[in-house]
């Protein structure tokens, strides 16, 4: 399927190239030109530094030279080994790399007709949600020696690689934006697939085998349907990054890896034993091969392996960036992995396929309220002791590690704000934030803030059937470009899961059920992996603080159909054929938890469901089969008009030709109750069942 395209600042690559050639001129993109401001934003460029076109570099300039590799990629100067790594995993797969770089035969150098040859490129990024093509013109910057300053190819020839930094960097300011980032932003860029980082307990892993076949598996599958899959080893603290360790490997550095495979060695040359052995295959950005362990470059082991041998078990070294390392060993150094997954396009979905489900939604101020003053929408600084109400009341902290310095060339995905319960701390919020803020706000902070937290964007999926796994990315709008203007820092942003009532079309009003809930980072996105039974879920994203506000892109990937909305309405719609009676003036949830006493002995147990009815609304349960104590657990809620009517539970029996009814229970609730438990008897036959529900009521037109 055809996706959307827009193009960056709105310059056409094909009306400018059209231009370019009519004109016989080379063209020089006036909107990111060969100067300083361009390059960097705090420090002077290097002495001798020029910008060349790839035609004064070398004789024979070509975008690929033997088509695309990995071996292409070599790091310059910049900090960048995070987009440098990603870059490396798009170039192993061709599907991947000729989005970024459309039209790559058309683009190419043409030596037969160079007047053709009008010195613009185009590659495409996605970014929040739609791919955004970038023009470039050839310049690139050259330092004294005449050597390429940033990205380069080993082949002097080959420029797609120096070409495509230059766009990346145009779409972020300049080339300095570049430095220090991770990997997850650069694979979501290059792909739009969903970035998920898995946070390694290197301890767990060194003692617990099956948890490191667990991982193995984990990763052979997402590598085997073509995901993405980047590493680091987090720095400890007073450790620096880039400090090479005793075994080569490099902290703080981003590497790809390339290949997991589980193959059978022989343990020594002269027997037929075999031993069974998992490896993975990595790739350094730099070019260079570090590993001086096991299965290291000329170690012992590859001794034992024939290259004939080596061929068969597919255990290649494609360049001399490559190394493999036994998976033992890489649980034992690596802390981080990002596994990027991808989204297809398809009008015919496999079950193995996500299907994605998107929204972009904004964090504002309620209409009267002022811009928020720059000290409650800065980014907390290092350590956060700030606190918040977690998942099922239990504490959940996650560290992923502090920002490493402007030179830092991997860091990771944005620090963790600790989450802690605290059912006492006072709910207010910061300075002119008491006041000011109200329920027209869409900008509430996270759940510790009580009394705001509901004011946040709410979106309404529902889980259908059966049990369902569920991956949940919120992404907040890129600010690396405001870096040239003392700005840029990512907002700390997580996002909350609640499980409603299943007819709910409204705004939540209160806390009923967490489901699901995430760590707040400030980094550009957040991800969560759950399993959701069936039912009706609405996602909060959030800022830390409140009133921060942004712009957001809420995905959700499942394997069956889902329909994400947002609610905007804290009341239903009423219906057209409602318009003459009067407005509910009552509201009331009815939690149904379980029926217990259906079985009678020397009886079979009858499958049953249940109907709650209440006015001209009425909602039914999925049937237990053979259940004597059913465990409904269904939550509902009802816009009442008339508070004098009782609502109804009954419950039915199901049977080949018809269905019968075996009780019904009648509620009368008070106009103003909460959280009232009943426990009600429903004769079947020569005893009882008993229903155990409960309700709440409210006289206002928002429910509870």
């Amino acid at each position: 399927m055809p996706e959307r395209v827009v193009s960056f600042q709105g310059q056409s690559f094909h009306k400018l190239r059209r231009s370019c050639q009519r004109r016989g001129a080379l063209f020089k993109d006036p909107l990111f030109p060969a100067s300083a401001q361009s390059l960097f934003f705090k420090r002077e460029p290097p002495p001798g530094l020029s910008w060349r076109r790839p035609r004064e570099i070398c004789k024979d300039p070509r975008l690929f030279v033997d088509g695309i590799s990995t071996r292409d990629l070599h790091q310059g100067s910049l900090g960048n080994c995070w987009m440098v790594a990603a870059i490396s995993c798009l170039a192993s797969e061709p599907s991947l790399w000729k989005k970024v770089i459309p039209d790559h035969v058309d683009q190419e150098w043409n030596p037969k007709r160079l007047d053709l040859y009008a010195g613009i490129f185009h590659f495409r990024f996605w970014r929040f949600g739609r791919w955004v093509d970038v023009v470039v013109d050839d310049r690139l910057p050259v330092s004294a020696d005449g050597a390429l300053l940033f990205c380069r190819s080993a082949t002097p020839r080959e420029f797609w690689s120096a070409l495509l930094e230059k766009a990346y960097a145009k779409l972020n300011g300049c080339y300095e934006a570049l430095e220090g980032g991770n990997t997850a932003e650069a694979l979501i860029d290059f792909t739009g697939g969903v970035s998920e980082p898995l946070s390694l307990d290197r301890e767990a892993l060194s003692l617990h085998s099956d948890q490191r076949r667990a991982l193995f598996q984990t990763l052979a599958k997402a590598h085997e349907r073509k995901a993405l899959i980047t590493c680091f080893i987090r720095p400890a603290e007073g450790e620096l990054v880039e400090s090479v360790m005793e075994c080569g490997l490099v902290r703080g550095h981003a590497y790809g890896i390339t290949a997991v495979k589980k193959v059978l060695v022989p343990e020594l040359p002269c027997t037929g034993r075999l031993s069974r052995l998992l490896l993975v295959r990595m790739r350094n950005p730099w070019g260079t091969t570090d590993w001086t362990g096991s299965w290291s470059h000329g170690s012992q082991q590859w001794q034992q392996i024939t290259r004939t041998d080596k061929e068969k078990l597919g255990l290649p070294v494609r360049d001399i960036g490559e190394f493999w390392m036994e998976f033992e060993d890489f649980c034992h150094y690596f802390t981080d992995v990002v596994v990027c997954r991808l989204v297809e396009k398809a009008l015919l979905w496999p079950r193995s396929h996500w299907r994605e489900f998107s929204r972009i939604g904004e964090w504002t101020l309620a209409p009267s309220i002022p811009a928020a003053p720059p000290p409650l929408l800065s980014v907390p600084q290092r350590r956060h002791s700030l606190k918040a109400k977690p998942q099922r009341g239990n504490c959940k902290e996650t560290r992923l590690g502090e920002s490493q310095g402007n030179r830092g060339r991997s860091k990771p995905r944005g620090k963790a704000v600790t989450v802690k319960s605290d059912e006492n701390a006072p709910a207010k919020l910061s300075g002119v934030w008491d006041e000011q803020m109200d329920k027209r706000s869409r900008c509430g902070g996270c759940i510790n803030h009580r009394d705001t937290f509901l004011h946040n964007p709410q979106f309404l999926f529902e889980v259908r059937a059966k049990e369902e796994e569920v991956l949940i990315c919120l992404q907040q709008e890129d600010r690396r470009m405001r870096r040239k203007n003392g700005d840029g820092e990512n907002l700390p942003i997580g996002f909350e899961v609640l499980k409603v009532e299943v007819n709910r079309w409204s705004r939540v009003q209160s806390v009923v059920e967490q489901a699901a809930s995430s760590v707040y980072m400030d980094s550009r996105s957040v991800t969560v992996r759950a399993c959701f039974s069936p039912g009706r879920y609405v996602v909060l994203p959030t800022t830390f603080l409140p009133g921060a506000t942004g712009r957001f892109l809420l995905r959700l990937f499942s394997h069956s159909h889902m329909q994400l909305r947002e609610l905007t309405e804290d009341l239903p719609a009423p219906s057209v054929f409602h318009c003459c009676l009067p407005q509910p003036s009552v509201v009331t949830t009815v939690h149904l938890r379980r029926v217990t006493g259906l079985s009678l002995p020397k009886q079979k147990v009858p499958d049953v469901y249940a109907v709650l009815r209440c006015e001209n609304n009425s909602i039914r349960t999925r049937v237990f089969q053979a259940e004597g104590n059913p465990e409904f657990n269904l939550r509902a809620i009802f816009y009442r008009r008339y508070s004098n009517v009782h609502i109804s539970i009954e419950l039915w029996r199901r049977g080949l030709l018809w269905d019968s009814m075996l009780g019904e229970v009648r509620l009368q609730t008070t106009e103003s109750e909460r959280g009232r438990s009943h426990v009600i008897d429903v004769r079947r036959g020569l005893s009882r069942a008993s229903v155990y529900l409960e309700t709440s009521s409210s006289l206002c037109l928002t429910d509870l």
